[in-house]
């Protein structure tokens, strides 16, 4: 995991040239952790997919975890409403055991409420429910939320910033609070590096902190290639991922 130390002491550097792009017509939900606050067009099926390889945990109880494909499908249905589908194949080997199979599904919506050009601010709310239909040993049993309120603003023409507050539920307990706040600063039309700190409090008892970064490229107006990679903050976590997204518009 030192390679991916380097690499994030490396998008530092990077980041003082340039950070997610914010002036690209297709706004994606990967690769950070921040949901826009912007729903895809009336008519469209966007599909955001990767693979991610993760580490948590020390020596013994260390799990690590490849997510060959993770992929969130969007369809917008009307103007600023959007339909939420995802899913992802898992392989998880901890204790010495492996085990593989699709997680659960998490059906959802999100909703544009504000859009004030003047101001250079969006607002959208985002709802999921989670189905346990996944695989056996990799359900979670029980059927949750996952509730956010995005937020973005545009300082200009080339920066802007996007933060999520949101809410977990899973049927017990007192559920999850969540963040994200993420910076962008576009170099090209095409290409941008994005900079994230992000987290959540457990049970409202156990706060757990992250940090995020890496580098969106642009193909064509619809089509779009990423790189992330992230670490714990006050724990042992760490990631690597790569993936693609791709629009496909509504024929006039």
């Amino acid at each position: 995991m030192q390679n991916i130390k380097l690499s994030i002491t490396l998008s530092f550097i990077f980041l003082l040239i340039s950070i997610h792009s914010v002036s690209q017509d297709l706004v994606t939900d990967r690769p950070d952790q921040t949901e826009s606050s912007v729903t895809v067009p009336f008519g469209s099926l966007q599909i955001e997919t990767g693979m991610l390889f993760g580490s948590f945990g020390k020596s013994m109880s260390k799990t690590n975890s490849i997510l060959i494909p993770t992929t969130l499908f969007r369809y917008g249905i009307t103007k600023g409403v959007e339909l939420r589908f995802v899913n992802q194949f898992e392989r998880i080997k901890n204790n010495g055991m492996t085990h593989y199979g699709m997680n659960d599904f998490e059906l959802g919506a999100k909703i544009q409420v504000l859009k004030d050009q003047n101001k250079n601010t969006e607002i959208a709310f985002l709802t999921h429910l989670t189905i346990p239909i996944g695989s056996k040993t990799l359900t979670n049993d029980k059927y949750g939320s996952v509730n956010k309120l995005a937020i973005s603003h545009a300082i200009n023409d080339k920066m802007g910033i996007g933060y999520n507050v949101g809410y977990n539920y899973w049927g017990e307990g007192n559920g999850d609070f969540t963040y994200s706040l993420a910076l962008g600063i576009s170099v090209t039309d095409k290409i941008g590096i994005f900079f994230e700190p992000y987290g959540e409090i457990i049970e409202f008892k156990d706060f757990q902190a992250y940090f995020d970064t890496g580098m969106t490229y642009l193909i064509s107006d619809n089509f779009q290639l990423d790189f992330s990679l992230g670490n714990g903050i006050n724990h042992k976590m760490s990631y690597l991922s790569f993936g693609l997204s791709w629009r496909i518009m509504k024929n006039n």
